[in-house]
């Protein structure tokens, strides 16, 4: 007796498929040929320590985005803090602050007001679309760095990119 075909048919990759592929192709492209490779380029050093202070103010200056957000709209508190934590986290690998405050207590609510969309679909669109912008430009930037920072940037460009879906696929 053959089986009755499935009720839905699965077209393309599964989400959990495309998350994986997605995040492990950008560790692919952070590792570098040598291995013996210490972060440093001989005279390139400087333009590492650059591209580590750039990579640590665009995650500040998203977090300060996710702080708007929020003190803008509170009701998004529980699903907005994993994320804004691990922002944090980013921020603090990059060399930048991190014993960064609660959202409450820096973002002021007549700043945030300005600049977050007035409802909080439109506020989690301007995360994911500034999350991904994000991810897409550290992406660009892995093959002009050395081995352990294009690794780290990888891995946080791919967790930028996850980001992105979350915020988008949660209002689905």
């Amino acid at each position: 007796m053959p089986f009755p075909p499935p009720s839905r048919t699965l077209l393309g990759p599964r989400r959990r498929s495309l998350l994986a592929s997605a995040a492990g192709a950008a560790l692919l492209v952070g590792c570098s040929a040598d291995a013996d490779d210490s972060g440093t380029t001989g005279g390139s050093e400087s333009a590492a320590e650059r591209a580590r202070a750039h990579a640590a103010t665009d995650s500040e200056t998203l977090l300060q985005r996710y702080d708007a957000v929020l003190a803008a709209h509170p009701t998004l508190a529980d699903r907005l803090d994993p994320l804004r934590a691990e922002v944090v986290r980013h921020a603090a690998a990059f060399g930048g602050s991190s014993s960064t405050p609660s959202a409450t207590a820096t973002a002021s609510p007549s700043a945030s007001a300005a600049a977050v969309p007035a409802t909080p679909s439109d506020a989690l669109a301007e995360l994911a679309t500034a999350e991904r912008a994000l991810a897409d430009r550290r992406a660009k930037s892995l093959l002009d760095l050395p081995g352990e920072l294009a690794r780290l940037l990888a891995s946080v460009a791919a967790a930028g990119a996850a980001h992105a879906y979350l915020l988008t696929e949660g209002a689905k």
